[in-house]
């Protein structure tokens, strides 16, 4: 194959990549996904009401960066379904000494969150959610789970506990949809 001229090879990289971005748009830097658009977020927490704060937290954080901004309805979704995951595992799970993690992976590809929250103690785990009657304080959190997430489940965890994992639907991060409040801020 012969070499093309400087001009006429740097045209024909140029229609390329016009052709490349007009098929496909890149995302934007920053938002620290890979070109799959893909994004995982791995952390352990204490197994505390405050580190079940800190999980919530820190996932909020991350979608941020990821494009998601904190009140877009995808970021309340899954920043829900992290806090009652998180709260259950540090109320039903915790055992003295052990922490528990949170693992988020945005799947861009598939248009979903994996939300996994891992605990140490198997014993405990979790039943069909049922809506408590209107006077209890608590006993709401896996109903609202199965509420939010497209489909949700637990899974023995190796070499002890257990895995609560859920699965939300988002889009792509350009894409993902404004509450009223951020939409007026900016």
């Amino acid at each position: 194959m012969t070499g093309m001229s400087g001009k006429r090879a740097t045209a024909a990289t140029a229609a390329t990549e016009t052709d490349r971005r007009q098929e496909d748009p890149p995302i934007p830097r920053g938002f620290g996904l890979n070109g799959n658009m893909y994004g995982s977020l791995s952390r352990q927490f204490p197994s505390t009401p405050q580190g079940a704060q800190e999980a919530r937290h820190a996932v909020v954080r991350q979608l941020r960066q990821w494009g998601f901004g904190p009140m877009t309805d995808v970021s309340c979704t899954v920043a829900l379904v992290v806090a009652e995951l998180a709260a259950n595992a540090v109320r039903h799970g915790a055992l003295p000494g052990r922490e528990f993690a949170v693992r988020v992976d945005y799947e861009g590809a598939a248009s979903r969150f994996r939300i996994e929250v891992s605990d140490a103690r198997l014993g405990r785990t979790p039943q069909e959610p049922v809506l408590p009657p209107g006077d209890r304080e608590s006993g709401r959190g896996l109903f609202l789970v199965e509420c939010l997430a497209a489909r949700w489940g637990w899974e023995p965890r190796n070499p002890i506990g257990k895995t609560v994992w859920a699965e939300v639907a988002a889009g792509r991060p350009q894409e993902a949809s404004v509450r009223p409040q951020e939409a007026s801020a900016e």
